[in-house]
């Protein structure tokens, strides 16, 4: 394989890195910012679908800051909505008239959404959803499927290591845990399975029911291949949670508002009890949110169950995620990310062929994964152990250094301001860049 020319200069992120290694860890805020060929960069601006680094390349951007620029970079109208509120204050520390709006706007597009709360990220409102389940059911474990993300606490990160050797069989896999540090047998909290094998789930609920208060499923595997669920997954779920009086909790923290305002659950006609959204929720703005129906979420409003947070609400938060919600209200929003989406992995599919490489592409469309591997699909975690991994590196550095921003593990997003010039791009680049590795 040949190795990708250097085409970009990338100097003053070099020289900005090494300053920021003196009072950063690592030189970052976020370990994964690390992984950008040839190191880390430091960028300047963005705007509608480019991003500029503080050397002056320009990249036409597919990462959408990891997900939450739905809407594109600095889009007006949210930015209007957030500087005219903000103006009134910034953080009340007690409610306020958008807060309802924003609420009322998720009640009427998310099914499960009856009642909800504000928190900042996903990670707090994933163990929010665990809280109120173990309190309504009386019970204490969780089951969570390996390569599932939910966030970076303790209990909750595990499943994520892909070592075959150490992860035992699918029929009884072993917890590995993700980073050092994580306290001590906190893994009796769970039982991890392999994604898309219900009956395994099936066998695992009817030995351990009486101990499941949740069962928790991102319902796309958005983290790790883009892999769909397949057909009757959810439901499966779904019916088997609501046989043994377990919560099902579907994390929406990439899925929401991308696969549809009413998130993956309405596209899959699949209504779990609890939802965690976030990313696309604000554009940018730290806020998440936890909703569910009103049985689950009275023990929140009843105070049994306790949720808080100083910064929960803050104004210039609600205020954008109002905005971004009203720009993906427009009609035909939705409808144009799928087609973009559709076309370029129809793109990528065709010049990975007239150039002779094992390019798989999968997704839904609005969200999508590309990665070389010489199998028709991957269906799981364990799976993706089939993508040749120095390849699909170099071939995201490849599209980097050819202008195209990519996230690291070969994810792709499409937002509500990509048109159809910035797909065909793409695929020409990707034609270019799959040459240089013949």
């Amino acid at each position: 394989m040949k190795q990708i020319k250097l085409q970009l200069n990338h100097s003053k992120s070099a020289e900005l890195l090494e300053r920021s290694k003196k009072v950063l860890a690592g030189g970052v805020s976020s370990e994964f910012r690390k992984f950008n060929h040839p190191h880390a960069l430091f960028y300047d601006h963005s705007e509608g679908v480019y991003t500029y680094d503080v050397d002056g390349n320009k990249y036409l951007d597919f990462t959408l800051s990891q997900g939450p620029m739905i809407v594109g970079h600095s889009h007006p109208h949210v930015l209007k909505r957030v500087h005219e509120y903000s103006e009134k204050g910034q953080l009340f520390a007690g409610q306020h008239i958008l807060e309802i709006e924003l609420a009322e706007k998720l009640n009427k597009h998310i099914p499960s959404a009856e009642l909800m709360r504000f928190c900042l990220d996903g990670s707090t409102a994933i163990q929010t959803a665990l809280r109120v389940a173990r309190a309504k059911t009386g019970k204490n474990k969780f089951i969570r499927f390996e390569g599932h993300y939910h966030g970076w606490l303790d209990n909750v990160s595990w499943g994520l290591t892909l070592d075959l050797e150490r992860m035992g069989t699918k029929e009884n896999p072993n917890s590995l845990p993700w980073t050092d540090g994580i306290a001590n047998e906190i893994d009796n909290e769970f039982i991890i399975l392999p994604w898309n094998d219900l009956e395994l789930v099936k066998k695992t609920m009817l030995e351990y029911h009486n101990v499941i208060a949740a069962i928790i499923t991102e319902p796309i595997m958005c983290n790790s291949g883009c892999i769909l669920p397949e057909e009757g997954f959810l439901q499966g779920l779904r019916d088997l949670c609501t046989t043994y009086n377990s919560a099902l909790i579907f994390d929406e923290v990439i899925t929401g508002f991308r696969t549809g305002l009413g998130g993956a659950q309405k596209y899959y006609d699949v209504t779990p009890d609890l939802s965690i959204f976030a990313k696309a929720l604000a554009s940018g703005y730290p806020i998440s949110a936890i909703v569910g129906k009103k049985e689950w979420m009275h023990l929140i409003a009843e105070g049994k169950v306790i949720h808080a947070g100083t910064m929960n609400s803050a104004c210039a938060l609600i205020a954008a995620a109002l905005g971004t919600i009203e720009v993906l209200e427009e009609e035909g929003t939705h409808e144009r990310i799928f087609a973009l989406g559709h076309r370029l992995m129809d793109g990528l599919r065709r010049v990975a062929e007239e150039t002779g490489q094992n390019l798989l592409v999968q997704g839904l469309g609005p969200m999508l994964h590309t990665g070389f591997a010489n199998v028709k699909s991957v269906k799981d975690f364990r799976e993706t152990t089939a993508y040749e991994q120095p390849k699909s590196k170099m071939f995201i550095y490849g599209m980097q250094q050819r202008g195209i921003r990519i996230i690291g593990r070969g994810l792709w997003y499409i937002s509500a301001v990509h048109e159809e010039k910035h797909i065909d791009h793409a695929i020409k680049i990707a034609k270019e860049t799959l040459l240089e590795l013949n």
